[in-house]
């Protein structure tokens, strides 16, 4: 357990981070001496966990229940962030899920569920750590940049996904939503940056990796030849949103063992 003081004194909410790559990144961001949020929607034992867990490495933490795609529940998070830590630093749009059917049989609902968490909820939390970033202004001894957004995204943003047409158009969305909202704020001094995975062994995906067969045929996918973790992912998040990436602003960083470089045109096609 490696530890720093590159986030010291710094807020940072982390959405979706109960578990997965949202619990990853918190923890990676509070060994880099952060002040972390857990958000949740659903698994408030596990988000308690979560923040115990912080505590008893010398961390500090707390729980926040907000739906990403609530816009008032999303303003009394930023809300409660602000009055026990004073203001809000870093922000990680890590929220998602997946509703998947082919094009066909997909209903609205699923259509509209994952556009409103993935996309929407990138927008409204983006927008209340803006307005949080502009209301307290620069603390230079804490950071370079007036805040830091990192969205986080998918291969998916970039590789179609066949039966995932609803995530694969929110992850496309959040691409050029981060690099707008990159291009707007930079004269502020706010550095907005995305992360995509690709294949990380969290709760969600253990049929793709759990057996030896399974991750055989995933490692196909994957030129490195070795599935990823969430500390891969909590890496990326710490070194963007700390003054190491200062002049990095509007990127992706695929965090994908170079499955975006379509492995299996290696032989030809």
């Amino acid at each position: 357990m490696e530890k720093s003081e590159k986030l010291k004194d710094q807020c940072a909410v982390v959405t979706g981070a109960n578990s997965g790559i949202g619990k990853g990144v918190a923890f990676a961001l509070s060994r880099a001496g952060a002040k972390v949020v857990v958000n949740y929607v659903v698994g408030e034992t596990e988000a308690s966990k979560v923040v115990q867990e912080i505590k008893a490495e010398g961390g500090e933490a707390m729980i926040a229940h907000a739906d990403v795609s609530n816009e008032q529940q999303v303003q009394a998070m930023f809300t409660k962030a602000v009055k026990e830590y004073g203001t809000v630093d870093i922000l990680v749009n890590n929220a998602g899920l997946q509703r998947d059917a082919t094009i066909a049989e997909m209903t609205l609902e699923q259509w509209n569920k994952v556009i409103e968490v993935n996309l929407t909820g990138q927008f409204l939390c983006t927008r209340e750590a803006v307005r949080e970033f502009q209301r307290r202004g620069p603390v230079p001894e804490r950071s370079s940049a007036l805040g830091k957004i990192i969205c986080m995204s998918s291969v998916h943003d970039i590789i179609p996904w066949a039966t995932h047409a609803n995530y694969a158009a929110s992850k496309g969305g959040v691409l050029l939503f981060m690099k707008t909202a990159a291009q707007e704020l930079a004269p502020q001094k706010i550095r907005v940056n995305g992360i995509s995975p690709g294949a990380i062994k969290t709760p969600i995906n253990t049929d793709a990796w759990s057996t030896k067969e399974a991750e055989e045929s995933l490692l196909k996918l994957i030129p490195y030849k070795r599935v990823g973790v969430v500390e891969d992912i909590g890496k990326a998040a710490t070194w963007l949103s700390s003054d190491d990436s200062d002049y990095v602003n509007g990127i992706t960083i695929y965090v994908d063992g170079g499955m975006t470089c379509y492995p299996e045109f290696a032989d030809g096609g």
